[in-house]
């Protein structure tokens, strides 16, 4: 088996269920040396809380869980509440979490490790941002950031503004983030992780059995809204550990911060030798097999 991968795990699980679905992943993937996971957003400490009894449903208690920033640097925060904490009564959790943990325990664990630690970031990058200006260093000490984030490649004249959620609950923390110097980059795209779905009726038949009991209780919070999943920060996941699993475009992303209307939009600036690794293209049933054999394997 090749080398196992150090991986922190920064991600707003409480929303969207795919970063229970991500989580799980990683719990389950034999490469992965998970860290740690920090929160953000709006009530860290009950993401905290549900990161918890996602990792003990998975046998795996003692991993360390810092809740971080629950407010965007500059703007009003657009993700104010956790909605998937109403199933914490009914799965064991820690409740002793201490707030605003986070940015020290992501800055003392790269330190201690540098140049060997991916952060795979799937939620706002409050986190991260905060990390970036508070120790100007970090990003030249760690291995990688990979990232759920952004949208690239819509075509012209789509229904929609290619703005995505992550960046624009916190569209300075992605600035800082993407102006980093010496850090290289991976980022997994709305446009990719939206050909990655699956209806409700087959994620009941698939989201089962150990570790994927907790995510199936919560997922029923989520298909109040939403009839599928579309598994976003699953994706980014697998493609630390399956690569081929997406394909990219190398280049330069900017964030959008002047114009109101678009506050948040990112904008790929194509560049053979630019710092950042853009995902274009995904293999949806490469990407669900290699789901489902890792996450799956208590079903």
């Amino acid at each position: 088996m090749a080398d196992k991968i150090p991986i922190l795990f920064d991600t707003d699980i409480g929303s969207d269920i795919d970063d229970a679905l991500c989580l799980a992943y990683l719990l389950h993937q034999e490469r992965c040396d998970l860290l740690g996971i920090t929160t953000v957003s709006g009530e860290p400490v009950k993401r905290a809380m549900l990161a918890d009894a996602v990792c003990k449903a998975a046998g795996r208690s003692g991993i360390p869980i810092y809740p971080g920033c629950e407010e965007p640097l500059l703007i009003e925060q657009k993700q104010k509440l956790a909605p998937q904490a109403e199933v914490l009564d009914r799965w064991p959790h820690g409740k002793d979490f201490e707030p605003n943990s986070a940015v020290q325990f992501l800055r003392d664990t790269i330190r201690s490790r540098p140049g060997e630690i991916t952060l795979l970031a799937v939620g706002p990058l409050t986190n991260i941002g905060m990390l970036f200006r508070l120790d100007p260093e970090i990003p030249s000490l760690l291995k990688e950031l990979v990232l759920m984030g952004g949208a690239f490649s819509y075509p012209v004249g789509h229904k929609s503004l290619p703005l995505e959620w992550n960046i624009i609950v916190d569209p300075h923390a992605a600035a800082i983030v993407f102006g980093a110097k010496d850090l290289p980059i991976t980022v997994i795209g709305l446009d990719v992780t939206t050909k990655c779905v699956m209806p409700a009726d087959e994620c009941r038949q698939k989201i089962r059995g150990g570790v994927l009991d907790v995510v199936a209780d919560a997922a029923e919070v989520w298909f109040r809204r939403r009839p599928e999943i579309t598994f976003h920060d699953p994706l980014a996941a697998a493609a630390i550990f399956d690569p081929d699993v997406v394909g990219y475009e190398q280049g330069r992303v900017k964030v959008e911060l002047i114009s109101e209307d678009l506050l948040g939009m990112t904008i790929l600036e194509y560049d053979g030798n630019g710092p950042h690794k853009v995902a274009m293209t995904v293999d949806p049933d490469r990407f669900f097999a290699e789901y489902f054999k890792v996450a799956g394997k208590d079903s």
